[in-house]
């Protein structure tokens, strides 16, 4: 197999990790006067080292010059900034817990927290990854004396968490001592990173010097750029618009100089839309300045930003109005992991955030990058272990980490830089195949996973997991990588099918993250990959035989929520508005974790006692939110009517844990009683008899399948019925004439036993 890394000098070799328990962040509030984290409407205060929810009793608002309404407390937070209290209860709330920590995709969490309450109580806590589609929920119970409460989140979609409790309409006081998150680690191989490297190998250019500097161009010590990235054109350094901008690691934006009269791209404009005639400062090579040898830098030279006052007559001080880069010399994509280091201090200090952003180093991608960067007067050395994600390497990649220099004050500031660093991790690439048998036992071992090797005959790659003549070695479950030699690139470069599995027939696919692939029966499979036609076929070679079709069943419980009048919408009119569309919310659950690009159909009949729209999303468990996109919007009236809808799992839920559909059921503001019965859920497949699947993804009956959400701040709880199976039939709604057993199976006339027919039970 071709390897991306030949003939390269390696830079080091660690020891790999031993297995035991591992402290990934403790946040113990005694160390703090106020609340560390970012403020999402509610603020935790302080009381002797304690943090304080005093729950839906108060709402905060930020002091403002102008209030009109006065607090007899304010409340600062660890940064110093102030918020009243407000007397008037305040609604639904939430806040951080922790901060962000490192986590590993698909990885176990658990979380430790020293907790107690006025009244007992459950509250909702999520571990999240991404603001709108990666979350992890947890219903916590708190009792009332001082106790310290554990529990877990699984399958972990993202590389950077943070914690969220969720105590919603709750008024108990809740106060926290420490929350301590951690997991079980297993002994990992040794890890070989390797060092600035192009493509072919090769160091970064360095023209400068009559032979080029034979270690890497992150050390400043070589003193100047080349003459060609020096070079203007009408004034302007404009090399950062070339095909040569990945060749210097060190850029930056300084407001007022560099400027580039062209406005290509993102002209400044004034308030009104008018282009500015002063132009845009553009990225140019950064300084490269002599600097005293002192503290931990020994060198006598250092990348330098001097950065201008941050404000003119036409727009507000911005972030990232002074910026510095670190470039690399090639593009980092999904899955790839990257050891950023670097040395730096600041004249006065300061405080920068990271982001990625594309080869044009002002161009930006991704608004995570690195944490932030907190500068002081004296040498500090930063290094960190950066995993790309879909969002940050997925296209052209990225290339360069931006650091906004004006974070928290725009006045002038001089930054220093030197030893840059970025390191890749060396790893297998190719084709590989790691296997899984939830039912026997069988885990998955990402560093020995099947390498596919080149077939000429078939054009293809070839690879077999399980053992022909050992059934207990048989798979029921594959992920298929293009890297292997580290468990977070091996679940970062999965791909996923885009049709629906078939053995034996050359498929789809595309890349993914963490993405699994179903097989149809546990067996010996051989798989073959044809990445230049974007195709891949699985055929059984041995093993259990396929499922054959079943009856698609129908669950005739009908399922009322009582839908309670919510608040309005925070708008213009409604500034302290709390109410939102899923104050009220029925769940429709699948018996399994569905993955990513499954094709299934769900039926349903439904009404309501007044004409109401329900928007629809993807969940994982119930609440546990995952994407917008689930099977539309449902216009209910007050007569029965029929919903018919092919749902494939969106890609967006690959690796997620997707199991729900949600209603949202207070898209109108007032209360309403919905109505919902005859439910079928199962995969589709149109090789079958109408009425006929594969897999049916409800029960028969029962409520296991169903929760309500009735009120804002309320979880979901699982719907039971409290008269068993009932008929509830609309005006003028026809009454189904079909009748089903108890395992859901429709019986004709001679059936003799214990049916089901328009909802009722009787003996027949």
């Amino acid at each position: 197999m071709k390897k991306l890394f030949t003939l390269v000098a390696l830079l080091a070799v660690f020891m790999g990790a031993k297995a035991g328990w591992v402290q990934d962040v403790k946040q113990d509030y005694s160390k703090y006067t106020g609340f560390p984290f970012y403020v999402m409407g509610y603020v935790p205060e302080w009381v002797d080292g304690v943090m304080t929810d005093y729950g839906a009793n108060y709402k905060y608002a930020e002091v403002k010059d102008d209030a009109e309404e006065t607090s007899d407390v304010i409340v600062k937070t660890n940064s110093g900034a102030e918020y009243y209290r407000w007397t008037e209860g305040g609604g639904w709330h939430q806040y951080h817990i922790s901060g962000n920590f490192k986590t590993e995709l698909d990885g176990s969490y658990t979380v430790k927290a020293m907790v107690r309450a006025s009244e007992a109580c459950t509250i909702g806590v999520d571990l999240a990854w991404n603001w709108s589609d990666g979350v992890k929920s947890a219903q916590v119970p708190i009792g009332t004396d001082w106790a310290e409460v554990e529990w877990e989140y699984n399958n972990v979609g993202g590389t950077e968490c943070w914690i969220t409790a969720k105590p919603g309409t709750c008024t108990a006081t809740i106060e926290w001592k420490y929350v301590i998150v951690g997991h079980t680690e297993k002994d990992a191989k040794p890890t070989v990173w390797q060092e600035w490297l192009t493509s072919d190998g090769k160091s970064v250019v360095v023209e400068s010097t009559p032979s080029a500097i034979p270690t890497y161009v992150g050390d400043a010590e070589f003193g100047s750029w080349p003459a060609w990235a020096l070079e203007k054109t009408d004034g302007v350094n404009i090399n950062w618009r070339g095909d040569r901008s990945n060749e210097i690691c060190a850029w930056s934006i300084v407001r007022g100089q560099n400027i580039d009269p062209s406005q290509e791209p993102d002209p400044v404009k004034d308030p009104d839309g008018n282009v500015i005639p002063e132009g845009k400062p553009r990225p140019f090579p950064c300084a490269i300045e002599e600097v005293p040898a002192e503290g931990i830098q020994k060198g006598g030279h250092a990348f330098v930003v001097h950065s201008t006052k941050a404000d003119n007559q036409y727009t507000d001080w911005q972030a990232w109005d002074n910026q510095f880069f670190i470039m690399s010399p090639r593009p980092w994509k999904t899955g790839d992991l990257v050891k950023v280091s670097f040395k730096y201090k600041a004249a006065a200090a300061a405080k920068a955030q990271t982001q990625i952003h594309h080869k044009n180093p002002s161009h930006y991608k991704h608004y995570v990058g690195i944490g932030d960067v907190n500068f002081t007067t004296e040498w500090q050395e930063f290094s960190t272990e950066l995993t790309f994600n879909d969002a940050q390497g997925s296209e052209d990649g990225g290339w360069c980490v931006a650091f906004n220099l004006n974070v928290d004050n725009k006045d002038e500031n001089t930054f220093y830089f030197d030893d840059l660093s970025m390191q890749t991790m060396v790893l297998d690439e190719g084709w590989f195949v790691a296997s899984s048998n939830a039912s026997t036992g069988i885990e998955y071992d990402y560093d020995n996973a099947v390498e596919c090797v080149y077939d000429a005959e078939t054009d293809a790659y070839v690879g077999t997991v399980g053992t022909k003549g050992k059934e207990d070695t048989w798979v029921s479950e594959v992920m298929i990588s293009t890297k292997r030699g580290n468990d977070t690139a091996f679940k970062g470069a999965t791909i996923k099918l885009t049709d629906t599995f078939k053995e034996g027939e050359w498929l789809s696919y595309t890349t993914a993250t963490l993405s699994k692939i179903r097989l149809s029966a546990a067996g010996v499979w051989q798989i073959s990959v044809a990445p230049g036609d974007g195709l891949i076929k699985f055929d059984k070679l041995e093993g259990e035989a396929n499922a054959e079709p079943v009856a698609v069943v129908t669950n005739t419980t009908v399922v009322t929520v009582k839908g309670q009048e919510r608040d309005y919408i925070k708008d213009d009119d409604h500034p302290d508005a709390t109410g939102a569309a899923w104050d009220n919310q029925f769940f429709l659950v699948a018996n399994r974790i569905l993955d990513a690009g499954e094709a299934t159909v769900i039926k349903f009949m439904y009404k309501a006692n007044k004409a109401a729209k329900t928007s629809t999303q993807t969940h994982g468990a119930p609440g546990a939110y995952i994407h917008y996109a689930a099977i539309g919007d449902v216009n209910f009236t007050e007569e029965w009517q029929e919903f018919s809808y092919d749902y494939t799992v969106p890609s967006e839920a690959a690796g997620k844990n997707a199991k729900s559909i949600a209603f949202n059921m207070a898209e109108i503001k007032e209360a309403c009683d919905y109505q919902m019965k005859d439910f079928q859920w199962y995969l589709k497949d149109e090789s079958l008899d109408e009425g006929k699947t594969y897999e049916n993804l409800i029960n028969a009956e029962g409520t296991t399948n169903f929760f309500v959400k009735e009120g804002a701040g309320t979880n979901p709880r699982q719907f039971v019925d409290p008269t068993g199976i009932e008929n509830v039939n609309a005006k003028g709604a026809k009454a189904s004439t079909a009748i089903y057993n108890l395992a859901g199976q429709r019986v004709d006339n001679g059936f003799k036993g214990i049916v089901i027919k328009d909802g009722k039970k009787f003996v027949k």
